[in-house]
């Protein structure tokens, strides 16, 4: 599979400084501008390749990481759950005390029961926060047994050991770094 629309979709991406953070904007992971379908169904088909789909749903936390799953959920025949940021006190409902470089939130997952074989897909692994809050209650808190996870885009040095506690190792199609304010990608 390559990745030919969606990697010069990313080396056209706009950068900016928020709070002497430098980020690249894409609509993958900002929504802006908009989202080509060719590009999101690319980014889909290269997961559905590189992941084990053995599974009985997909997990994804709001919001980036909804547009990418709902084209997997659909070209796989997969259901899938939103991890949300807000809380409906539904039975069985499990909260998550979620922390990146620049945030703490609470997000809360309904739906799952142990047991359940989940892929975790997300569109940005940049500290990695939040997606070990996820594996943790996925595994740790609720039972599930993670088959596989992966992200569009990796944003920082994030290593896989930071993921060790969970065996899992986090697939990212596009390594992503910024130097001397230009974006460079591996994939």
């Amino acid at each position: 599979m390559t990745a030919g629309r969606l990697a010069d979709s990313i080396g056209k991406s706009e950068i900016m400084e928020i709070n002497g953070y430098q980020y690249f904007i894409h609509p993958l992971s900002d929504g802006v501008p908009s989202v080509d379908p060719k590009i999101l169904e690319e980014a889909a088909d290269m997961i559905i390749s590189r992941c084990d789909l053995d599974c009985d749903i997909i997990v994804t936390a709001e919001t980036m990481g909804i547009p990418v799953t709902t084209a997997v959920s659909l070209k796989k025949g997969i259901p899938f759950t939103v991890v949300r940021k807000r809380q409906y006190n539904l039975p069985g409902e499990t909260d998550i005390a979620q922390r990146t470089g620049y945030s703490k939130n609470s997000m809360y997952i309904n739906g799952l029961k142990k047991g359940d074989r989940v892929v975790v897909i997300d569109d940005v692994l940049s500290t990695g926060g939040t997606m070990k809050a996820i594996l943790d209650a996925l595994i740790n808190r609720i039972g599930c047994k993670v088959v596989d996870a992966a992200v569009i885009f990796g944003k920082s040095d994030v290593g896989d050991e930071i993921f060790d506690e969970f065996g899992i190792r986090v697939k990212t199609l596009f390594d992503t770094r910024i130097v001397d304010g230009k974006l460079t990608l591996t994939h």
